[in-house]
């Protein structure tokens, strides 16, 4: 009885798991489960996974749809091109436009598949670094105005770009006849709706195992450290980094951030707000909502000072005096070109999480923080 009670739970889950779906031609399919992305859908029919990725800015409309077809597998491809882009998978020789996705690659151990990038003077890592000194990750100039003929001279199997609503496509590059993978990860409200688009990047690499690995452990850390966070009986006000100029662009109410903010049990002072991304707002208005905050965590960069200090940031603006936290000195910055913060976070959002609810309570003593540090006077 108990496992015939067993037996049925277990074909209850598989179940729930993963879905069928044939497609035009009568071909049965095995959906994948996506527990938390939001912008994704994937099909595996065995010789090749269909992969839809819904558009953020529209929604119920298709952003682009793909077919991962698995070397030395023989679909019928001239169908498949008929319904979207057909890639040869794995992935070997690859050119990535963001830093996030060529650290990615290195965490799925698929960096010899990358063969150029963009923007290498924001790369952090160490040994990306290295690679792209040597020469073996071609730098393809500027992801806003990358050099062509480089790209071009890689012959490059497919491209990681970031797409963004109104852009009009990708110029001279999306005209190369190069599959381009539109990484609208960051458009994802959650973070670790985000972060399982490791999942997706895994089939690409041929690493599927280890994504789904890694992410499971990611749920896991998040998860448990939410519930640490639920426990507790503060609910500290806080506020997210400076003025840029004459702007200070806050994390959206309904972004990654603003999500974590809530799971760190949190009073994030733009947690009313509905973008999801960033928010361009002028001094007047942070104040009025920021100012009694009684945390204040800021990213900034200072390639030429050795200590950023609370004196530093009263000489960029004299108004940040008025803020409560920077009175009582509750300002912790992070220093994001000495750091990893914008290469490990997207995919590795624990590791935040774990910043935020250290320094918003630490009675619950997780130890130090990662990427931020108090700032002396």
């Amino acid at each position: 009885m108990v496992l015939n009670i067993l037996s049925f739970f277990i074909i209850v889950t598989l179940c729930a798991s993963c879905g069928s779906r044939k497609t035009a031609g009568g071909e049965q399919g095995d959906t994948l489960l996506m527990r938390h992305a939001q912008l994704l859908q994937m099909v595996d029919f065995g010789s090749y996974t269909e992969v839809s990725v819904q558009n953020p800015w529209h929604k119920g409309q298709l952003l682009h749809r793909y077919f991962l077809v698995k070397k030395g597998a023989e679909p019928d491809e001239s169908s498949l091109r008929q319904r979207g882009t057909v890639v040869r998978v794995p992935l070997t020789h690859t050119v990535a436009f963001t830093t996030v996705h060529a650290s990615l690659l290195q965490q799925l151990h698929a960096e010899s598949a990358l063969a150029g990038m963009a923007d290498v003077e924001y790369v952090h890592s160490p040994s990306l670094k290295q690679l792209c000194k040597s020469g073996k990750i071609v730098n393809v100039g500027s992801s806003l105005s990358p050099d062509v003929e480089r790209i071009i001279a890689l012959q490059p199997d497919a491209m990681f770009l970031s797409p963004f609503d109104n852009s009009g496509g990708y110029g001279k590059v999306g005209e190369l006849g190069v599959p381009v993978i539109e990484c609208a990860d960051y458009m994802e409200s959650t973070a670790l709706g985000r972060a399982e688009w490791i999942r997706f990047y895994g089939l690409l690499t041929g690493r599927e195992h280890l994504a789904d690995s890694i992410f499971r452990q990611v749920e896991t850390n998040y998860q448990e450290l939410c519930r640490k966070a639920s426990q507790t009986k503060t609910r500290p006000t806080l506020l997210m980094d400076k003025l840029t100029g004459s702007v200070w662009y806050v994390p959206g109410g309904k972004s990654t951030l603003g999500s974590m903010l809530r799971d760190a049990a949190v009073s994030y002072v733009f947690a009313d707000d509905t973008h999801a991304g960033s928010v361009a707002l002028p001094f007047e208005k942070v104040l009025e909502q920021g100012s009694t905050a009684t945390l204040w965590l800021l990213r900034y960069e200072s390639p030429l000072l050795d200590t950023y200090t609370l004196q530093t940031l009263l000489s960029e603006y004299h108004g940040y005096a008025r803020m409560k936290a920077f009175q009582h000195g509750q300002c912790y910055g992070c220093d994001t070109r000495s750091s990893l913060f914008y290469e490990e976070v997207p995919f590795r959002p624990d590791l935040l999480l774990s910043d935020f609810i250290t320094l918003a309570h630490p009675e619950l003593q997780l130890g130090s923080s990662r990427y931020f540090i108090r700032l002396p006077q």
